[in-house]
């Protein structure tokens, strides 16, 4: 089995972990393919590393890889999606630092949890991603994301309107410094830190989150999934940002963008016993008396 690794730095601390996996996928007979920059990274450190095949591109998943893992935290396993896209290639994340909610494999489960994939004791969570359209085609290939779609004000104190319409029916004028929109995933990312709700995955809804609204009776909405949303930005400046998990572009002011639910999935290995709702629970301190 091919096993495409990805992870965005390596240094002294996580490169045990990197060669720790590497060796076990070797025990199993598995064959490692590691990101260009990645690759790089570890030969400085370990020259036996060069020996190993690599990839550059999303083009590389459409065959010959079987499992993608992600080493680091939930913003690796993000950028770790970008390869994968509609490959439908699984993929896991380990973490190295703190639980995270997409990276949620700790570093002494690296080698139970690869057992158990070689044993097939696991599912697969199908994880929606938000596909967008823009007049100047802002985001090229890149016009989907896992988390969330974010609209921005841009070097200005005075808030921006954001014109909503849900299939094609006027929903609101959010007054405020931004919107959100996000997938399930998405829900306990930018949106929660913003008031949003918790959704478990394998929801089919998408979630509007204001940033800092100036009206306090505009709450986030929870709307279908199917249904198309179409945004616009009105504000002082002629200029603002729109976000792509992150990845962000200026857009014009009364630019039109279109916002629908992408026409593929990921496919996130799961395991009985590391649910999303054990994640939940253990990162948000569920059940814990912490008074003491």
């Amino acid at each position: 089995m091919n096993v495409a690794l990805f992870g965005r730095k390596v240094n002294k601390q996580n490169l045990v972990y990197f060669e720790e996996l590497i060796q076990i996928l070797l025990s199993f007979g598995w064959t490692p393919i590691l990101e260009k920059s990645l690759k790089e990274n570890l030969t400085e450190k370990n020259p036996q590393m060069a020996k190993f095949g690599v990839f550059e591109s999303h083009s590389d998943f459409k065959s010959g890889i079987d499992l993608t893992i992600s080493m680091g935290g939930d913003g690796t396993f993000i950028e770790t999606v970008g390869y994968i896209r509609d490959s439908q290639v699984p993929i896991i994340g380990i973490n190295t630092g703190r639980l995270g909610f997409l990276a949620n494999i700790s570093r002494d489960q690296i080698e139970s949890s690869l057992d158990m994939i070689r044993n097939k004791k696991y599912e697969y969570q199908l994880r929606s991603l938000l596909r967008i359209k823009t007049e100047e085609n802002l985001f090229g290939d890149d016009n989907f994301a896992l988390n969330e779609v974010t609209f921005h004000k841009k070097d200005t104190s005075s808030m921006i309107t954001v014109h909503a319409s849900l299939d094609d029916k006027y929903l609101n004028s959010y007054w405020a410094d931004g919107l959100i929109v996000s997938t399930p995933t998405g829900s306990t990312a930018y949106s929660l830190s913003c008031g949003g709700p918790i959704v478990t995955p394998g929801c089919k809804v998408h979630i509007l989150t204001p940033i800092a609204p100036h009206n306090l009776n505009v709450r986030p909405m929870v709307v279908p999934d199917h249904l198309p949303i179409k945004l616009s930005l009105e504000g002082r400046e002629r200029k603002y940002l729109i976000s792509l998990d992150g990845k962000s572009m200026n857009i014009r002011r009364g630019e039109e963008v279109l916002i629908e639910k992408a026409e593929f999935m990921i496919n996130v290995i799961k395991f009985e016993e590391n649910n999303f709702l054990d994640t939940i629970r253990n990162k948000m301190l569920w059940g814990k008396d912490k008074r003491n």
